[in-house]
């Protein structure tokens, strides 16, 4: 069966609005080192920073598919919790968007097809969804390729956003391995709703994925507030294809490492060049990367190139390629001379807490919770060493460490809390994106302006789901 009756975008005839032009400007690039070496062979550390410009109204329309566990452990509030949610998300959603929406309990059900959001739609996916009720036993597999197929049979294609959301509150336990799916370019982020989903399966689907992310939701209370940030990332891209290329010069220098999380890399040793895929990038979003540079001896002192920045990326089917930058530094005096930025030592401070959670999670999965819980503390303990603990990152850092340790008081609670919390935690770093784990209020790492803006309307229309919701473009006004 074919899903190639996705709903062609219709532009109502009194509408006045143009899409603005593609301009540069659309992501920001930083570069931070030391702008000294010593004349002998020495290491060099190069961070970029890209960052995602502001959002405006000539977004890429979004096509988003929700994938809705309805197996039996959905049953009472989770369901009415989980039929909040989409109804906050079908509120959100304009009418560039596009909407589908996949169950599954034993198999998996598309009951619609991607549909245009307007004012009718509105009233028809309000109505299915109100319609949800569960049964039955859990088949993942069933539901993500479903999803899938609903995205790459589309018909209309031509300069859009995919996305998948899934939730789950069960254990897979029926159909095949979900985390063995090829899901290909489509992001997709998965969402463990309560205490008994699988969270090693829900961070695997988004860890195949390019920028997919897994959140824990432990609270169901906390499910709207969830999707709020997800949504808000994916109705403020900024620009889609990030690619990020560095190359060293022959002469002067060689790339020993790139660190960008788990983003697909790609090296070309004939020229000495590494290339970072991130796929997309919201309004305000940062991805960090820090190039690990050796340099060769030089014999008198200069001024040389060391290395070349290169970015391109896409915004509504057209490709731009931004103007190469080049870091240059003066080969002169000695080692000791060198000064490193300290934007350049507060995240590699982030990538060693990110390890260290890592390493505990190991421990703990192996039933080595003494040892899990020395590696948390150890890691609590270097935050001390730190130049600036003022500093937010770090603050940050110092509370997800606290509210993990928590979470590792015995093997039991580990498991039912402690591991969703370390992993999803390991995807948020990796992808430098938002994702939901214990208290959001603290744990706010890699959330934009315009997730902080989405959180608080999530926390109105929970109040008061009758309460008018702003429109996503008010939002950028």
């Amino acid at each position: 069966m074919s899903f190639n009756d996705d709903e062609m975008i219709v532009t109502p005839q009194d509408s006045g609005s143009t899409r603005t032009p593609i301009v540069p400007g659309r992501v920001q690039l930083k570069c931070m080192n030391s702008t000294t070496a010593p004349l002998e062979e020495s290491k060099l550390k190069v961070m970029l920073e890209l960052t995602g410009g502001d959002s405006s109204n000539d977004r890429p329309g979004l096509d988003l598919v929700v994938v809705l566990d309805l197996s039996g452990s959905m049953e009472g509030e989770k369901i009415e919790k989980l039929k909040a949610a989409i109804l906050f998300m079908i509120k959100k959603l304009s009418s560039i968007d596009r909407l589908s929406i996949v169950t599954f309990s034993r198999d998996a059900r598309r009951l619609c097809p991607l549909r245009q959001i307007t004012e009718n739609s509105q009233k028809d996916l309000e109505n299915l969804i109100n319609g949800l009720h569960a049964y039955g036993a859990a088949n993942i597999t069933a539901g993500l390729q479903t999803g899938l197929k609903v995205l790459n049979d589309r018909r209309f294609t031509g300069g859009r956003v995919a996305t998948i959301m899934l939730v789950s509150s069960s254990e897979q336990n029926n159909g095949d391995d979900a985390d063995q799916i090829l899901v290909g370019n489509v992001p997709v982020h998965t969402f463990g709703f309560g205490a008994y989903h699988e969270p090693g399966v829900l961070k695997a689907i988004a860890h195949n994925s390019i920028g997919g992310t897994f959140s824990d939701v432990q609270n169901m209370d906390n499910l709207n507030k969830a999707f709020s940030q997800c949504l808000a990332g994916l109705l403020t891209i900024v620009v889609q294809d990030l690619k990020l290329t560095v190359t060293g010069y022959k002469d002067e220098s060689t790339i020993e490492q790139v660190a960008a999380g788990n983003y697909p890399q790609s090296k070309d040793d004939g020229v000495g060049s590494v290339t970072v895929t991130f796929g997309d990038l919201y309004s305000k979003q940062v991805a960090k990367v820090i190039v690990y540079l050796l340099l060769h001896p030089v014999s008198k002192e200069q001024c040389v190139d060391v290395l070349e920045i290169a970015y391109s990326y896409s915004i509504n089917g057209k490709p731009f390629e931004a103007i190469p930058a080049t870091i240059t530094v003066r080969r002169s005096g000695t080692s000791l001379d060198q000064e490193e930025k300290p934007e350049v030592l507060t995240e590699e401070t982030r990538l060693r807490t990110a390890r260290m959670i890592k390493e505990a999670r190991v421990m703990a999965d192996d039933s080595k919770l003494d040892d899990a819980r020395d590696k948390l503390v150890e890691a609590q303990n270097s935050l001390e060493d730190v130049v600036d603990e003022s500093n937010p990152l770090v603050q940050t850092l110092s509370s997800e460490l606290q509210q993990l340790l928590k979470l590792m008081k015995s093997q039991e609670i580990y498991e039912k809390q402690g591991r969703p919390f370390a992993l999803s935690s390991e995807t948020s770093h990796d992808r430098q994106h938002f994702a939901l784990r214990g208290n959001m209020e603290s744990l706010r790492l890699f959330a934009t302006p315009c997730m902080d803006k989405y959180l608080e309307q999530a926390k109105s229309f929970d109040a008061d789901p009758n309460k008018p919701l702003p429109s996503v473009d008010d939002d950028v006004k």
